[in-house]
């Protein structure tokens, strides 16, 4: 298996690398411009987005590097190498402020507001959502970006 370690490892940082990039710009981008539309707009904008982005493409590389991550860090404790524990830490930080952070926090609130209406989803938006949804975002941003670096590290001593 020990070959297959730096094919494993540069596929994990490029879905980690994407899915990086992608938080980030709804950190510092997308989330900000939304905010500064009335409520009912951003609501209908952020609840479309939702809908879109359960797609295969963008599944394929959300959950394709979370099962690279969890392999990663099985093939750690089993195999030898100096970047192995580097890759370990990657594939943890991901599974963990990617993949559980999403499931745990982000996708429950996108579920909130899609399924809230009027006056409750405008208090979901202003109250929770512009601030704890977006928090968790930056949560998996950092994650994202720690797991592409550790990934990349671990590839190069691999």
């Amino acid at each position: 298996m020990i070959p297959f370690i730096p094919a494993l490892a540069f596929a994990a940082a490029i879905g980690s690398g994407l899915m990086a990039g992608l938080f980030f710009i709804f950190s510092v981008c997308i989330m900000q411009a939304l905010s500064r539309l009335p409520p009912e707009q951003g609501i209908a904008a952020m609840n479309a987005i939702n809908v879109v982005i359960q797609n295969p493409i963008f599944l394929s590389a959300f959950m394709g590097t979370a099962l690279l991550a969890l392999a990663l860090v099985v093939i750690a404790f089993l195999s030898g190498g100096e970047g192995r524990w580097l890759l370990a830490a990657g594939g943890a930080i991901y599974v963990i402020g990617v993949l559980l952070v999403t499931i745990i926090f982000n996708v429950p609130m996108n579920d909130a507001l899609g399924a809230a209406s009027g006056q409750a989803a405008n208090d979901l938006w202003l109250q929770r959502y512009l601030t704890d949804w977006v928090w968790w975002n930056h949560v998996r941003t950092f994650a994202s970006i720690g797991s592409l670096a550790l990934f990349i590290l671990g590839f190069a001593r691999a």
